[in-house]
């Protein structure tokens, strides 16, 4: 399997990460420019090239969205802001008379100074009425998917590992890197 660094602050993706692929993965902290963006491509492949330009190795990137129906695209890529500045309770009363369907969505990106490729998954959903639950990151407390009835941060291990292989393209990006050899 071709080594890559993940550019990830988040030492629980790194590990995650390297768990599923069965392979260790370097992964290293970078301070990266996000450009504003409702096209999760257009930004990871920002990144992705930034970070190639400050380590110059193959590098992996990832960039997480939730987008509420009822919003069009938003809060989409703009999520982490919306974590950072309002409530859970505030983010699911925004729903309030409207669809609560949603999509989580996970795109990772790879560049090695020639090729570039894009790994995507997503996972529809609904966000809660309340946030629930203590597990999981971000606003996995809100994200009810598909043929659940609860939030993701009140999943056991293995219904979570089993949403996250949804969400999170984890074969297609393995795939590509065990043909890499």
């Amino acid at each position: 399997m071709e080594d890559v660094v993940f550019i990830t602050g988040n030492q629980n993706k790194a590990d995650y990460l390297t768990k599923y692929l069965g392979h260790p993965v370097e992964h290293i902290k970078l301070e990266l420019d996000e450009i504003q963006s409702l096209d999760p491509k257009k930004i990871v492949e920002h990144k992705v090239r930034q970070a190639y330009d400050k380590i110059k190795k193959p590098v992996l990137v990832e960039d997480g969205s939730l987008e509420f129906v009822a919003l069009g695209r938003l809060p989409g890529t703009f999520i982490k802001f919306f974590v950072e500045e309002m409530s859970m309770e505030a983010m699911c009363s925004i729903l309030e008379g409207k669809t609560r369907r949603a999509i989580a969505r996970s795109t990772f990106g790879y560049f090695d100074g020639n090729e570039l490729r894009f790994f995507e998954g997503k996972l529809g959903g609904e966000i809660a009425l309340a946030p629930a639950g203590e597990n999981g990151w971000d606003w996995d407390k809100i994200f009810i998917p598909e043929g659940y009835t609860t939030a993701r941060a009140q999943f056991n291990d293995e219904d979570y590992q089993k949403t996250s292989m949804q969400l999170r393209p984890f074969a297609q990006l393995k795939n590509f890197l065990e043909s890499r050899n």
